[in-house]
């Protein structure tokens, strides 16, 4: 958990400092949406090929997550040259992203390998480690915003470094893990075969069309509030950094909850409450309590992100043992494809119609994801014997 919160503090550690990026590289406001996708795009590059060689289940999965995690940190590190231009910054970003492909899929790959029972608990920890990993820059950013932008970035790289060395030094191969014996291609698609693995993956797409178009767009939602109630003063990254990370104290609950209660069941009702978030939110931009408004986000901040471990966790169960890891990615870097997507569609409906209705459109995701996850009872009538 210790090492997922640590190299997952890579994912945002680039929009924890758009705004001295911007200044210090002469970037566009547009640069927001831009450099989220950079990474996503990069992400999902590394999945796909990490999926297609099945690397996690052919190779020792901590040795893959240390060196993913030094890599990522190097490529992440190299942002602070004074001679990067908006194309060299995005290729790192694209690069960085591609090296989490082989931290996040492969931490939830670790966790499945040591728990066959009570996986929802466990990567109800891990998730919430890389929510609050995620959140991380927000934070380093209002804690340093007397120090250089630049440490934001070493701060984080380090930390990835270190949280790769010790995923490699303190936790081998799991006692459930199952060695893949040979490259096998046709993997990617053969997955989608099984019902209930389809089911729980096409819950988790319509959970990513919101997840991460949310977390890059609070700094923006939270200004974009201030500019509409001059009274309104908000510490920016420290608010962004609570409204992230309090979905790690969700991720856990959730996990916990799955012990007695369906992981499904707590699945369908944080997507029915984020989508409710979605559609409410215009009408929260309006209010004149302040306090009303974070309240708000940080109850959306929780119910965005609270299935994510559950849904992660049905994907796990429900796909061989065998290429666990490799199913783990395929979905993943569908996922994040979807981010892509709404990321962008929100970066340029924010120029072009009133900012505080944009959210509105997050909701698709989640009734998507609703629909999936629903399964109507069958009643069998028996019909009667004739005599």
């Amino acid at each position: 958990m210790i090492s997922q919160f640590c190299c997952t503090s890579l994912w945002f550690a680039g929009n924890g400092v758009m705004n001295d990026l911007m200044i210090t590289f002469n970037l566009t406001s547009g640069t927001l949406g831009h450099l989220t996708s950079a990474v996503q795009f990069g992400f999902i590059f590394g999945t796909l090929i990490f999926a297609i060689l099945t690397i996690a289940d052919r190779f020792s999965p901590s040795k893959v997550f240390m060196t993913c995690a030094l890599l990522g940190s190097l490529f992440n590190l190299s942002i602070i040259w004074e001679g990067n231009s908006l194309a060299s910054i995005l290729s790192l970003r694209f690069v960085t992203g591609f090296f989490l492909a082989g931290i996040y899929p492969v931490g939830m790959k670790i966790a499945a390998d040591y728990f066959e029972k009570g996986l929802g608990k466990s990567l109800g920890f891990l998730v919430g480690a890389l929510v609050l990993g995620t959140a991380f820059p927000h934070l380093a950013k209002g804690l340093t915003s007397a120090f250089p932008w630049k440490y934001v970035l070493i701060l984080t790289s380090s930390l990835a470094a270190l949280g790769g060395i010790l995923m490699l030094i303190m936790v081998p191969d799991g006692p459930y893990r199952k060695l893949g014996s040979k490259l096998e291609t046709s993997t990617f698609l053969d997955v989608f075969q099984n019902r209930k693995f389809r089911s729980a993956a096409f819950g988790y797409f319509g959970h990513m069309w919101e997840l991460y178009a949310f977390w890059a767009f609070i700094p923006i939602i939270l200004e974009t509030y201030s500019m509409r109630h001059p009274e309104a003063i908000f510490n920016i990254p420290l608010l962004s950094f609570m409204i992230i990370g309090i979905g790690g104290l969700a991720c856990v609950a959730g996990g916990y909850l799955s012990q007695t209660i369906e992981a499904k069941s707590i699945a369908f009702i944080a997507l029915l409450l984020s989508c409710t978030c979605c559609l409410v939110s215009p009408l929260l931009f309006a209010s004149e309590s302040e306090s009303l408004f974070i309240s708000f986000l940080l109850f959306w901040g929780m119910v965005v992100i609270a299935d994510s471990p559950l849904l992660s966790t049905l994907v796990a169960k429900n796909a061989p043992a065998e290429i666990k890891a490799t199913a783990l990615t395929i979905v993943n870097c569908i996922g994040f494809l979807i981010t892509i997507v709404s990321i962008q569609i929100m970066n340029i409906l924010q120029t072009s119609i009133n900012p505080t209705y944009i959210y509105s459109i997050l909701a698709l995701g989640p009734i998507i994801g609703l629909i999936a996850l629903y399964k109507k009872k069958k009643y069998h009538k028996t019909k009667p014997k004739l005599y």
